[in-house]
């Protein structure tokens, strides 16, 4: 499979959205743990553009606007019309005092604080600064950021979030904007699968940006979502496929999964996926960019890149050939489930 190799994201609407099959992750160019200079944030997006790859995923939260600012700087350079862009909406970015800024996991950020708001009016208002921070008339798609119990703090609070969304008339204004022809899809971008769940079962979404929830380390979407997602015809965009790193550097000291230092339980696992990998010489981190683009429902695969170098390094992971032994390996010493789909290589795959 090549990165430009495309998809269709949205069988259910009348303007179906085309995708590379490897897309560009901007949480990284808000400088998500370290900082990323303005230099190095172009020459990224400059590498994945050269690359082939024509999706490209921001949001308000990503250094609280500084993603959104940069891609819109590179698509100022490489036009609107060559690429599919999606951002999302549930977070305000607010003028505040210096003590107030909340940047979450990101550092070097503008003085802003983020209010939530699911309402009819905070997914406009929040649209519409999106807008002006990547210098465009329109996004493609349209997400709805964060709603989960992971990022909300408690299925309470996620809860509330998704009273707000239907009751407020966040999921209103999102159908709006998609009847009007300002976008062209609408979903969630979220950390969590169960609330993708909940919200196909309020409403009709068009395709999900799960991060880290169907990996090479936990399949359990498979259970009820990602069926459904097959007979509902709703994509995903798979973001966070190394688990926010564990799968990329391996269980090594400090190895990061979910956002916060990897427990034992998952730097064990980790560390005999890495031992059937080494055994048949492919790369941990590949294995994991790949595996993900096995199942049906996966549409594109979205990692971040902090610089060229990285960005040319996930072309070429995504590119490297995987022995189909090594699937049937990981199956068989039951590091991945039994009905995980398998990448188009191996012998038996969906």
């Amino acid at each position: 499979m090549k990165v430009t190799d495309t998809a269709v994201l949205t069988p259910n609407t009348k303007i179906p959205v085309p995708l590379t099959r490897m897309g560009f992750g901007g949480a990284t160019l808000g400088n998500l743990y370290r900082k990323v200079t303005d230099e190095a944030a172009q020459e990224a997006i400059q590498a994945a553009f050269d690359a082939g790859i024509r999706y490209f995923d921001t949001a308000p939260q990503y250094g609280l606007g500084r993603s959104e600012m940069r891609i819109g700087t590179g698509i100022a350079r490489i036009g609107r019309d060559t690429i599919c862009l999606s951002t999302k909406v549930g977070r305000l970015l607010v003028d505040c005092e210096p003590h107030q800024v909340t940047p979450e996991s990101f550092v070097d950020v503008p003085q802003k604080r983020i209010v939530f708001d699911y309402t009819y009016d905070g997914v406009m208002r929040s649209y519409d600064a999106s807008k002006t921070r990547l210098g465009v008339r329109n996004a493609d798609i349209l997400l709805v950021h964060d709603v989960c119990a992971f990022s909300q703090g408690s299925q309470a609070a996620s809860d509330a979030k998704l009273r707000e969304l239907f009751d407020g008339g966040g999921y209103r204004a999102l159908i709006e904007l998609r009847d009007a022809g300002e976008i062209a899809a609408i979903g969630a971008g979220v950390n969590e699968w169960q609330v993708c769940e909940r919200l196909l079962g309020l409403a009709d979404f068009d395709g999900f940006l799960l991060a880290g929830r169907y990996t090479l380390l936990e399949q359990d979407a498979l259970e009820t979502f990602l069926p459904l997602c097959e007979a509902r015809g709703v994509g995903i965009l798979l973001g966070g496929p190394y688990n926010s790193g564990i799968l990329a550097t391996g269980a090594i000291e400090g190895a990061r999964y979910n956002y916060a230092p990897a427990p034992d339980t998952v730097l064990d696992r980790v560390r005999r996926i890495e031992t059937v990998c080494a055994a048949h010489d492919t790369p941990l981190i590949a294995a994991a960019l790949q595996f993900v683009m096995g199942h049906p429902a996966v549409k594109c695969v979205v990692p971040g890149a902090m610089s060229a170098a990285e960005m040319k390094a996930n072309v070429a992971l995504f590119e490297t050939p995987i022995p189909a032994a090594l699937w049937s390996d990981l199956r068989a010493e039951g590091l991945i489930r039994p009905d995980a789909p398998l990448p188009k290589d191996a012998p038996d795959a969906a």
